[in-house]
């Protein structure tokens, strides 16, 4: 049997959106009109490698029984009852409702695990907006965009970490393939370096910009025996008098694989540099938190390799301090020259991504962090940080608590992870930071 997942919350909140989203089709009507969803609807998908039932559910209200929103309610909690996950999802943009906080109670008592999904949380200020559901209890809120699809990769990833494990009726093992993107402007190389590992001329390549028309998924084992699945992407970009609108094409083709992606390959053409269109894409790949190799391809025909090299570091250094340290492998797709070197490079960080600091190691690090470079003050008053955990790799994110810890700068919030990535050596892998404040429950009498 296939694990069942429900979608439930209030009306309004797009879950509707999400299950289309994750259905990867449109089968759920969606408008903003609250109730819009009466009837369960059901439907297969895949997500991150497991093959899952989805049900999507009517708003959660409280209302008599006998009324249209009381048979909704209760066609939501038959769902409940059939779930092995439950996505309880809120409005980051109106906040926590008193609905909300009822719903959360109940599920809670529930005997099934709930992620809890902070949706319309677009850019920064919906990321921030999405931690106030925090405060429900029911652990830390994955903020995505249903509509626009932000935050999948990580929400992917949370729901296969919670379901339960695969029976022998399933066809995944525990040597599933790692999910490999290879991703870059028009013409850099994608397909000759997919080519190039394949050993085969599986992609049809060419001068002309454009040849690949979708992301197109490989099936492979390297070297090593290890399984890969990967996908070389589209460059849509033809002609100059729609080039903008052709490469927000191409950004959202490449964004759509880097959402199944676990480890992402940018292709950077040698001979023109890293340009703003690849610097676009590299952000993209930190914003879902997936770690990068960058393959600098046609490193043979460049003549002045260490001004190359360091025109490259340069601009990472300037322009994406989340992938300080990221790997380069200078290589040749045309001629495999140094196409041997990329897999071991994609090995390498991908047990880095993957990789969890036990809390007792962990806190050794923070105290002694905190020691050398202790927090600032923020209005003539210190902060004080107190313990941090690390609750899940895959990027590897740590949660620091302490009095007014949310307040914290945020040039120390990059001191912490610069010092997090050197002590455990992690080069080159998006780390989050969050922050829980602690009540001092002295704050009262240095009031009075």
């Amino acid at each position: 049997m296939r694990p069942v997942i429900a979608i439930l919350g209030r009306p309004n909140v797009g879950k509707s959106t999400l299950f289309n989203r994750l259905a990867q089709r449109r089968l759920a009507i969606v408008d903003d009109t609250p109730g819009v969803t009466r009837d369960r609807k059901e439907a297969e998908a895949r997500i991150a490698g497991r093959e899952v039932r989805l049900i999507d559910t009517a708003g959660l209200e409280e209302a008599p029984p006998e009324t249209i929103a009381g048979r909704m309610r209760a066609s939501s909690e038959a769902a409940l009852r059939e779930a092995d996950l439950v996505l309880f999802v809120v409005d980051a943009r109106s906040g926590i409702t008193p609905a909300d906080r009822a719903f959360a109670d109940w599920l809670r008592r529930a005997p099934v695990p709930v992620l809890l999904i902070a949706n319309k949380a677009e850019g920064r200020g919906g990321v921030t907006a999405a931690m106030e559901a925090f405060e429900l209890g029911l652990g830390d809120p994955i903020p995505v965009s249903a509509e626009h699809g932000d935050g999948f990769g990580e929400l992917h990833d949370e729901i296969r970490s919670r379901l339960p494990e695969p029976d022998d009726e399933e066809t995944e093992d525990k040597d599933r393939p790692l999910r490999l993107a290879i991703v870059g402007r028009p013409n850099a190389g994608k397909s000759t370096l997919l080519n190039a590992l394949l050993g085969e001329e599986r992609m049809i390549t060419g001068p002309e910009p454009g040849l690949t028309r979708d992301a197109v998924a490989v099936e492979w084992t390297d070297e090593t025996g290890g399984k890969v699945r990967l996908v070389d992407t589209a460059g849509m970009r033809k002609r100059a008098r729609v080039q903008q609108k052709l490469e927000q094409m191409s950004v959202g083709a490449t964004l759509a694989a880097l959402k199944e992606a676990e480890i992402v390959v940018l292709v950077v053409d040698a001979l023109l540099g890293m340009d703003e269109q690849d610097l676009r894409i590299a952000r993209l790949i930190e914003r879902e938190g997936r770690a990068a190799v960058i393959a600098l391809n046609k490193w043979d025909a460049v003549e002045d390799r260490a001004a190359a090299r360091k025109a490259l570091e340069d601009v990472l250094t300037a322009s994406l301090a989340q992938s300080k340290g990221v790997a380069v492998v200078p290589l040749s797709a045309a001629t495999g020259r140094g196409v041997e070197k990329l897999m071991p490079a994609v090995r390498r960080v991908h047990a880095l991504w993957n990789r969890r600091i036990p809390t007792g190691e962990l806190n050794r690090w923070f105290e002694a962090t905190l020691a050398r470079h202790p927090p600032p003050l923020v209005d003539g008053r210190r902060i004080k940080l107190r313990y941090a955990t690390m609750p899940k790799a895959r990027p590897p994110t740590l949660v620091a608590f302490g009095t007014r810890a949310e307040e914290l700068p945020e040039d120390y919030r990059r001191y912490l992870v610069n010092a997090f990535r050197a002590a455990f050596d992690m080069p080159g892998v998006p780390i989050r930071l969050q922050t829980r404040g602690t009540k001092n429950p002295y704050a009262e009498e240095e009031e009075g």
